[in-house]
């Protein structure tokens, strides 16, 4: 979501999407996309779905009296993540909308990702969003979303100590890497923090390698990972940039250095260590392990 990519809709800028469901973690993730908006200068959007996903068959319908209760509890439900958002961000120049919609939620996410800048969720949720990233609506939305998708689970790393912490991105060195490495400076500009780059070069063991060739291609990755972030140094100068490669285990690398970090950005697809990242066996491992605020960035974006 960098600055150069924000654009604007006939309604005005693209907004900061926050999908929300009720539960503790879609709450935390509208105070999360409140900050997010502010820090962007954008609107922020939060929306819900009070549809039934499941347990009705053909022919099957709701009475007037349940879909009302339905229509009363999803209002109550932004209503609150507004709430939320506003004690997140008590600032009055940031403007928020809410909206109910009746629409299964995988389709009205991807659609509505078409107009937005970054859709939020969170890992865990109830209802229409249930399981969050985790569950099949919102991984049909990190797969097919027009925008980035932030994942945002137990922790919003929004209080002082945290938002001192630099932005941590994953990087193959391929053109797939490109759209993360931007809106990971572009994040890091904007919070005046550090930026992270990590770069993992083969999926061999480091054991099973010699130790000639350990070296030849650590230096080798060295350059390939200064090469793909050159113009972004160059282009923002105010970001101090940390660069550390790792010979295999691309999960296990960004897990240990999310400790200690804010913000997690990754491509969803990848090559080599980084290889379908976040759509596959890895995301899985990365999605149910990391802590902190997680950006999904397609390439196609």
């Amino acid at each position: 979501m960098s600055a150069d990519k924000q654009e604007t809709t006939e309604h005005g800028p693209r907004p900061v999407l926050a999908a929300v469901d009720g539960s503790a973690n879609s709450y935390q993730a509208a105070a999360w996309a409140a900050a997010e908006a502010a820090l962007h200068h954008l609107p922020l959007h939060i929306l819900t779905s009070g549809a039934i996903q499941t347990g009705f068959g053909p022919g099957m319908s709701l009475g007037e009296a349940d879909l009302e209760w339905l229509r009363l509890d999803a209002e109550r439900v932004v209503g609150e993540a507004e709430r939320v958002a506003r004690a997140a961000v008590p600032d009055e120049d940031l403007a928020i909308t809410t909206e109910v919609s009746f629409e299964l939620a995988a389709p009205l996410l991807i659609q509505r990702s078409r107009s937005a800048q970054i859709l939020v969720v969170g890992s865990r949720g109830l209802g229409a969003f249930q399981r969050g990233l985790l569950g099949s609506v919102s991984r049909a939305a990190a797969q097919h979303a027009h925008c980035p998708v932030a994942v945002i689970q137990g922790m919003t790393a929004m209080d002082p100590v945290s938002a001192a912490q630099p932005v941590l991105v994953g990087v193959d060195c391929n053109p797939n890497s490109v759209p993360a490495i931007a809106l990971a400076f572009d994040e890091a500009s904007r919070r005046k923090v550090e930026l992270v780059a990590l770069h993992a070069f083969s999926d061999a063991s480091a054991l099973d390698l010699p130790v000639f060739d350990w070296e030849l291609g650590r230096q080798s990755a060295e350059e390939d990972l200064a090469e793909a972030l050159a113009d972004y140094v160059a282009r923002y100068p105010d970001v101090p940039v940390r660069r550390i490669v790792v010979v295999n285990r691309p999960v296990r690398s960004l897990l240990d250095e999310s400790a200690s970090a804010q913000l997690l950005v990754v491509g969803s697809h990848g090559r080599g260590g980084f290889s379908s990242m976040l759509l596959g066996s890895t995301s899985n491992a990365l999605l149910h392990s990391v802590e902190i605020p997680t950006i999904v960035v397609r390439s196609q974006q």
